[in-house]
Parts: structure tokens; C-alpha cells; sequence
């Protein structure tokens, strides 16, 4: 790690989602460390939620700006983040975000930060920061491949030029990408997608919000680093006609010497076999119908193996006598789960995955197997990539409705993690570790992102 020799003041603006906040929050440490200056920018409920930051150097360098969020007539009170409300709902999470424009502008005009790093949802950003003189970096925490199967370029986002309008056009690879390639979405996902092309509640559709974020911006920075991704990073900076800046993977920096973890969870997975546990954990963000958490529950049952299941429901959503047949075999947690200290322990020899990228990332940095399940519109695009470096394999469903079957989670669960023809996708995840988990590489991932930073000149 190198520390930058002319100190920085950058604003970190995020999008109301822990998924998007966390990143944000590593990305800010990671700078911080270094010596810079950072503002993190959120409203005050989601701020509060954060972990704190035990380093003293780093909460003297990190400062967390609260901004109100405007009252929403169709938002529960105390809704700040998507976490809070459901799917139909995060249309007026959009709404409410806009009207942060004035007090965001009145920080900007008094703080004259260097550069401010931002979200796809503040559309309106781009030309404000401009008009002060400030940089702008536009940080999306989608991975390349997922950012250039959506859009040809931004001016097409912006206005409307993609005529792909039904779901069939999104279900083969797109014709601008010039490699061979199988990631396209599923019928049931593309549907899902048509969702962001239209306008919603808060005046204009996602697509319009990317588009102009991304062409607002002076660097477009990344998750990702070219050992995995070279063709894709490559094609991204075409597609957007901008200087794309990875940031590596930011493996975590969790110790796990902290004595946080609940010590059932250790104790039970102490008494398992080495490499035998499946961990299941579909994210912060999903809410699964009654019926996807019987298919699964059943499925994890069907597959014999034992499993720790993170789940976010309550246990009177799961099958009559469930948690009593699989007693002993597995563990269903309803509250908060480390999942940094479950993955890292010697018993779990597989992950059951939604594949949002940074559980993927935590799970490949310990070299696990991926059994995938996704269900929002990245994730499904991240699955056929993984599967196709043979990382992992992806459980089957419906292609019209995306249902999936108990007998097809346990036929996969025992492939990845038990048969010989498995065998190559285990030994895979143990080899890819080495990159998921090379510290010292995506350090320098960082350094070279600052020092574009510091060099950067205007016009």
C-alpha cells in the first residue's frame, strides 16, 4: 500500500441500498488509509446502520454527512433504504432521493470537495458538480459484463434509441459485444428488466438515471480487475467512450480475530466434517415468497448434506416439521449471520448463492464452490458468467416464471459439492482464490485509481 502525496477531499454519494452502501463504505476506507480526506454521503437512518469504524486514524478521515430525506407520502415512516420497504415501493425511494438535490448542492458549494464519487440514481448530479469545478467519478457497483449487456451507450439509455422492447431481444448476447460469450438473460429475468426501461413514480425510468450518471461522469470506476475481466473492461470504456478505472474486487477486510460471532454458530459448525457444510445466503435485499422458501427448504433437505441457512423470514414460513427432520444435519438462522467468519471456516465446502458480486467475491476469497440462485437483474448475468469459468453451477427454473423445484436444488447441491463431475468446479474455486483473495494486487488496484485521481486534468 503507498500513500498519495497531495491529500484529497472526495464525496462518496451512494444509492439508498446497503448493497450499494457497503462497497461505498470499504471503497472509503481503503482511501482513507492512505491518507485522504472522505465524506460519505447518506441519510441519517442509514448512516446510523452502518458498521462502526473501529480504527481511530480511519474515523478521524471518514466523515458521514446526514442528509434528511424528503418526506414521501407512499414510503412507511422511517424508510430510508430499499432494505426497508418493498420492490413496488423503491420507485418513491427514487422520488424521495431527489429531492436531496438542494442540501447536496449547498455541501458541495461550501466543501469543495476534489472529486465526488456517485450512484447511478442521481441523474441530476453530474451538471451541478461540473458547474463548481468538481471531478466526477461515477462508481457503479454492477460488474462490466452486467453494465455492457444492458446498453450499447449512454446517449441510447438517455434517449430511448434501443429498440429492444420485447424480452426475447435481451435473451441472446447483445450484438456489440465481439466475443464469444453466453451471458444473456433468462425470459423470466428480461421481463424483470423491461421494469427499468419504463418510466416509474419518480418521473423517469432507471435506464435514463444510468445513462445520465454515466455520461455526466469525467472516470468510470469499477469492481472489478482486468486478470478477470480484461475483454469486458475493455469493451465498457468503448461502449461509454470514458476512461474505465477498476478498483479491483476489494476482497474484505473483516479480522477474524473479533469476537462478535454468535458462539452457536462456531460451535455447530465445529462438530461437521471438513468441507462438507453448505452455506446458504440469499443477500440483505431479497424477500422470498412462501413458496421459494418451501422449494428450498425441501430441496436442502433432499440433498442429505448438512447446511447453515442464513434465512430472512421467520421460521413459521418454513414446511411443518422442517426444522425437526433436518435437526442436527442443519441450522437455520434467522437473525444476523457473519457470513465473512461461516465462509472462512474449514467445514463449509460450498455457497448457495443469490450472486450478488460481493458475496460472490467473499465466497471465492475462500475458494468455495458457488451453487447459484439469483433472482434481481444482475445477478442472473453474473451466474452464466461464473458457471462459465466453471465456478459454479447455476440451479435450474422455469425460463417463463423462474420457478425452481425442491429436486432441483438438491440435484444441484450434490453435484457441486459431492460427485466426481463436480469435481471441476471445487477445484476451480480453490485455484481462483489465489486472485479473489490477493490482497497486495488489488491494494495496487487502489493506488493506481488515486494516483489517475491526482493527476487528473480537466479539458
Amino acid at each position: 500500500m503507498t500513500t498519495s502525496s497531495r491529500q484529497l477531499h472526495i464525496a462518496m454519494f451512494p444509492w439508498l441500498a446497503f448493497g450499494h452502501i457497503i462497497p461505498y463504505l470499504e471503497v472509503a476506507k481503503l482511501i482513507a488509509q492512505r491518507g485522504h480526506k472522505i465524506t460519505l454521503i447518506s441519510t441519517p437512518r442509514n448512516i446510523d446502520r452502518l458498521p462502526k469504524l473501529a480504527d481511530p486514524n480511519l474515523a478521524a478521515s471518514i466523515n458521514f454527512l446526514k442528509l434528511t430525506l424528503p418526506h414521501q407520502e407512499n414510503l412507511p415512516k422511517n424508510a430510508e433504504a430499499t432494505s426497508d420497504i418493498s420492490p413496488d415501493k423503491v420507485q418513491y425511494l427514487k422520488k424521495a432521493f431527489d429531492g436531496l438535490q438542494d442540501p447536496l448542492s449547498h455541501f458541495l458549494q461550501i466543501s469543495s470537495p476534489d472529486w465526488i464519487i456517485y450512484d447511478f440514481a442521481p441523474h441530476w448530479l453530474p451538471p451541478i458538480a461540473a458547474k463548481l469545478g468538481i471531478s466526477r467519478v461515477f462508481f457503479f457497483i454492477i460488474t462490466s459484463w452486467a453494465t455492457c449487456s444492458v446498453g450499447s451507450s449512454s446517449s441510447a439509455m438517455i434517449n430511448g434509441d434501443d429498440q429492444r422492447i420485447k424480452p426475447e431481444h435481451f435473451t441472446v448476447p447483445p450484438e456489440w459485444v465481439p466475443f464469444p460469450t453466453n451471458i444473456a438473460f433468462r425470459f423470466h429475468e428480461a421481463k424483470k428488466l423491461l421494469e427499468h426501461v419504463e418510466v416509474n413514480e419518480s418521473g423517469l425510468s432507471d435506464f435514463v438515471r444510468l445513462g445520465l450518471a454515466i455520461s455526466g461522469c469525467d472516470v468510470f470506476a469499477t469492481r472489478g480487475c482486468f486478470e478477470l475481466e480484461s475483454d469486458w473492461l475493455k469493451l465498457l470504456g468503448e461502449l461509454h467512450q470514458k476512461p474505465v478505472t477498476p478498483l479491483g474486487l476489494l476482497p474484505p477486510q473483516v479480522s477474524l480475530d473479533d469476537n462478535t460471532t454468535d458462539t452457536t454458530i462456531i460451535e455447530w459448525l465445529g462438530e461437521q466434517n471438513r468441507g462438507s457444510v453448505i452455506y446458504v445466503a440469499l443477500g440483505s435485499e431479497l424477500t422470498l415468497s412462501k413458496e421459494q422458501v418451501t422449494e428450498l427448504a425441501l430441496g436442502l433437505e433432499l440433498s442429505g448434506l448438512p447446511f447453515f441457512w442464513a434465512l430472512r423470514t421467520t421460521a413459521n414460513e418454513l414446511p411443518d416439521g422442517f426444522e425437526e427432520r433436518i435437526k442436527g444435519r442443519g441450522l437455520v438462522w434467522t437473525s444476523w449471520a457473519p457470513q465473512f467468519r461461516i465462509l472462512s471456516h474449514d467445514s463449509v465446502g460450498g455457497f448457495l448463492t443469490h450472486c450478488g458480486w460481493s458475496s460472490v467475491v467473499e465466497g471465492l476469497h475462500f475458494g468455495r464452490a458457488l451453487v447459484m440462485l439469483p433472482f434481481l437483474i444482475d445477478q442472473g448475468l453474473n451466474a452464466r458468467f461464473l458457471e462459465d469459468k466453471m465456478l459454479g453451477k447455476e440451479i435450474p427454473r422455469d425460463d417463463q416464471n423462474g420457478s425452481f423445484t425442491r429436486n432441483s436444488v438438491a440435484e444441484t447441491l450434490r453435484f457441486v459439492i459431492l460427485e466426481d463431475q463436480g469435481r471441476i468446479f471445487r477445484e476451480n474455486a480453490r485455484e481462483i482464490r489465489k486472485l479473489f483473495g490477493d490482497r497486495e494486487l488489488h491494494d495496487r488496484y487502489i493506488d493506481r485509481f488515486l494516483d489517475y485521481l491526482q493527476n487528473y486534468k480537466t479539458g
